[in-house]
C-alpha cells in the first residue's frame, strides 16, 4: 500500500516538473537554463522571413530600373534569406534575433555569416531608399552631417569614394561610433555590426554595390550608380537611426 502511494506521489510530481518546462519554453525553442541546443531534444530551428519592398518595383525609376529591383528583392534577397535559414537549421540554432546572430557572427558558419548579412543589409537597405526622396535632408540629420563632415556634399564626396575603393562586391557605410559619424566599407556581406568588422559601429545609411544593384543599367558605371542613388536617400529613416 505504502508502494503504491509512493509510486502515485512520484508520478504527480513528474507531471508538475514536465508541465512547468513546457509552460516555460516557447514553440521550437529547446534552450533550457541557457544551455546550447543539443540534437536529443531539437524542435526546430527559427525561421526568418522576407518583409514586403516598401515600394513598388518600379518607384525608383528613372535611377533603378524596375527589372533591378525586381531581380535584387524577389531573387537575390529571397536566396539570402532561404539559405539563412538553411544554414540555422544545419547548426541547430534555435533562438536569437538577426541582431544577436549577426553580433556574435564569429559563431557561426560562413554561409550563416554571408547570409545573415544579406538579408540584414538588404532588409535595411530597401528603408534606406524612398521615391522623391531629395527633399528628406533636414533637421538632425543635416545637422549631424554637416557638423561631421561640412556640408551634404563634403559627404557625397568621401561617402562617393568609399564607395568605389570598395574593391570587388561589398558595401559602403554611414556609421555611428562613440557618438560620431564615420565612413568605412565592408566586403560581401558584411556589415560594421559584426564582430569581424574591421570598424564596428551602427550603421546610419548603407549602399550595396554588389554588380548585381545596378550592372543591368548601369553596366560597368558604378559611379554614376552611386550619383544617381542619392536621389533616393531616404534622409528621414536614417534621422530616425541616430
Amino acid at each position: 500500500m505504502e508502494e503504491d502511494k509512493s509510486r502515485r506521489k512520484f508520478i504527480k510530481n513528474t507531471a508538475i516538473v514536465t508541465g512547468a518546462v513546457l509552460v516555460g519554453c516557447k514553440t521550437g525553442a529547446t534552450v533550457l537554463n541557457n544551455d546550447p541546443p543539443h540534437p536529443d531534444n531539437f524542435q526546430g530551428p527559427i525561421e526568418f522571413k522576407q518583409l514586403p519592398l516598401p515600394y513598388d518595383f518600379n518607384a525608383l525609376e528613372p535611377h533603378i530600373d524596375k527589372m533591378t529591383m525586381e531581380i535584387h528583392y524577389s531573387k537575390h534577397h529571397t536566396a539570402y534569406i532561404n539559405n539563412l535559414n538553411k544554414a540555422l537549421a544545419e547548426q541547430k540554432v534555435t533562438e536569437g534575433s538577426l541582431e544577436k546572430i549577426i553580433a556574435n557572427i564569429s559563431k557561426y558558419t560562413t554561409a550563416t555569416r554571408n547570409n545573415a548579412g544579406g538579408h540584414w543589409n538588404h532588409t535595411q537597405f530597401w528603408k534606406w531608399m524612398r521615391p522623391n526622396a531629395s527633399g528628406t535632408y533636414a533637421g538632425k540629420v543635416a545637422d549631424a552631417i554637416n557638423g561631421q563632415f561640412g556640408s551634404l556634399d563634403k559627404f557625397k564626396e568621401s561617402f562617393t569614394d568609399a564607395a568605389m575603393k570598395r574593391f570587388g562586391s561589398g558595401w559602403a557605410w554611414l556609421i555611428q561610433k562613440d557618438g560620431k559619424l564615420e565612413i568605412v566599407s565592408t566586403p560581401n556581406q558584411d556589415n560594421p555590426l559584426m564582430d569581424v568588422a574591421d570598424v564596428k559601429g551602427k550603421p546610419l545609411l548603407g549602399i550595396d554595390v554588389w554588380e548585381h544593384a545596378y550592372y543591368l543599367k548601369y553596366q560597368n558605371l558604378r559611379k554614376d550608380y552611386i550619383t544617381n542613388w542619392y536621389n533616393l536617400v531616404n534622409w528621414t529613416e536614417v534621422a530616425s537611426l541616430l
